[in-house]
């Protein structure tokens, strides 16, 4: 009230008004387009709410379809969930499912998962030696390099695991195990594992100088004819894939896992992952296709 009575005593020049006060000539003609001297409230901020809401255009169905896959994947965000339920005949948009899990969460039907407290520990890479891959390797198909690593795992104290994860930098397929230890031995028999269940014959492993890739896992590969590339020390970088796939397994599957941690249970929840994140998770680089549907594009007979 005071910028207009101002505005009044100095001859009604609104630009000088503006300037003695630091104020826009837009904000300036809105309070006095409002401004009445008999309602002293007309200078109060209004709300900028429409007066007509956007109503949604889902259906109840919908919803409880996307909070039932939501519930099934807790870690899973609205790019994933939407290529899931488009295969289930819904036509939604990324961003539908995305308002319907804000609306899921304001009403209080979706909490999200709490962490059990599951640390997930990287150890430290020890390479003696090392060999890179040759810089004329060529990495076109399925099966031209899988990258294995392995991964501790503490989810209550005085328990540590170790799982053994191999990618296929093509078409990202993963292949999972986890035991009480990370030798040579059982780096050998995740070998025959990864082998057995994957859908392409490997020709080349990469792994970095753990003492549990040499010995009896590099004679394996031997006899299998699977050339074996070794990372130079300091540069788990090389190896960005099989470490970005610990991380999804670590956040998607383990920090959900409330299951027992017997080798029994334990292993049989994660083959039943290992299954699921290669046949029904969409991965984002191969376009929201999952691994098996991208190797079925790729090989259509």
């Amino acid at each position: 009230m005071g910028v207009l009575d101002w505005y009044g005593a100095h001859g009604r020049n609104a630009r000088l008004t503006c300037r003695h006060f630091g104020i826009t000539r837009d904000t300036f003609y809105r309070w006095k387009r409002r401004y009445d001297p008999k309602v002293l409230t007309s200078l109060e901020s209004h709300s900028h709410r429409p007066r007509r809401l956007r109503q949604p255009t889902w259906t109840a169905e919908l919803v409880a379809q996307v909070l039932q896959f939501r519930l099934e994947n807790p870690r899973w965000g609205k790019e994933k969930l939407t290529p899931l339920l488009r295969d289930q005949g819904c036509a939604v948009s990324v961003s539908m499912v995305g308002r319907i899990l804000a609306h899921l969460r304001a009403s209080g039907q979706l909490r999200e998962a709490p962490s059990p407290g599951v640390r997930v520990v990287r150890r430290p890479l020890k390479r003696p030696y090392a060999i890179r891959k040759p810089k004329d390797y060529q990495v076109v198909r399925p099966g031209d390099l899988v990258q294995v690593d392995t991964m501790d795992l503490r989810p209550v104290p005085g328990v540590i695991l170790k799982q053994f994860t191999a990618r296929d930098v093509v078409s990202r397929w993963d292949v999972l195990s986890v035991g009480h230890g990370a030798t040579a031995a059982a780096a050998t028999r995740f070998l025959e594992g990864l082998t057995a269940r994957s859908p392409y014959p490997i020709r080349a492993i990469q792994v970095d100088g753990g003492s549990e890739f040499m010995a009896g896992f590099e004679e394996a590969c031997r006899l299998r004819a699977i050339r074996l590339f070794v990372l130079p020390p300091r540069s788990p970088k090389l190896n960005g894939h099989v470490e970005r796939a610990n991380r999804t397994h670590a956040e998607e599957f383990w920090e959900c896992y409330d299951g027992a941690l017997d080798m029994v249970s334990a292993g049989a929840a994660l083959l039943a992952w290992e299954h699921r994140y290669n046949t029904v998770r969409p991965h984002q680089a191969l376009g929201y296709l999952t691994p098996l549907q991208f190797l079925k594009n790729s090989n259509p007979a």
